[in-house]
């Protein structure tokens, strides 16, 4: 898809026009792909649990004689998420785009980890937290990062593949709970695989966006 350009859009003053292609930069396409794997995260995090809770409350006898648990172990993600999402611009003014974005993904690993080792409920609500914060700050990020970095023609089409990502997210999560949830919780550690990956093509960026304290 080619989109006509108007004189001036993307900060460029000359009277000619320019064709810009969502594929035409290889590098913006990537980067878009990667900061979009939080909103992949977020999605399959806020779905998955839904199949996943069925299996814990097997696992823990005190889960499936506890509504209160139960609620607190689906809610406890989007209770970091709020934390995170609040705590989010600061991070991303102080530390920058992509270190943001780092940070994200290690606390959710962390998060994941904890999930899928946990030996009680109140271990679990923990990783639940981790995770939450996580995709809090991703949701932050992820967006920001995309809108930043990309032309202003193709802005909108490329900021919308987060959105997009969450969807898939969710998607993907119904999917793996069909598939593997009668494996001790290897619904989560799915998802860990995406964040790791995540981390290792964060880390390949070169460039980080609006960071106010330190050089980019």
């Amino acid at each position: 898809m080619t989109i006509d350009s108007v004189p001036g859009s993307s900060g460029y003053l000359d009277a000619e026009d320019r064709k810009i292609s969502y594929f035409s930069n290889g590098y913006v396409l990537g980067l878009t792909v990667v900061a979009g794997i939080g909103g992949l995260l977020f999605g399959y995090d806020t779905g998955v649990i839904w199949g996943a809770l069925l299996y814990i409350k097997d696992e823990f006898p005190a889960v499936n004689d506890s509504t209160f648990l139960q609620e607190t172990i689906v809610s406890m993600a989007l209770a970091g998420a709020m934390i995170g999402a609040a705590a989010g611009g600061w991070i991303n003014d102080a530390y920058g785009r992509k270190k943001a974005t780092l940070f994200a993904d290690v606390v959710f690993t962390l998060g994941l980890v904890t999930m899928a080792a946990a030996p009680d409920p109140y271990v679990l609500i923990l990783g639940r937290l981790l995770v939450g914060l996580g995709v809090g700050v991703a949701s932050v990020t992820a967006p920001v990062y995309i809108a930043e970095a990309s032309p202003s023609e193709i802005r909108g089409g490329l900021v919308s593949t987060n959105v997009l990502m969450i969807a898939g997210g969710q998607i993907l999560s119904y999917l793996v709970n069909l598939a593997f949830t009668e494996v001790r919780f290897c619904c989560f550690g799915i998802s860990c695989s995406s964040s790791v990956c995540d981390v290792l093509s964060a880390t390949n960026i070169k460039h980080d966006l609006n960071c106010s304290y330190c050089k980019y």
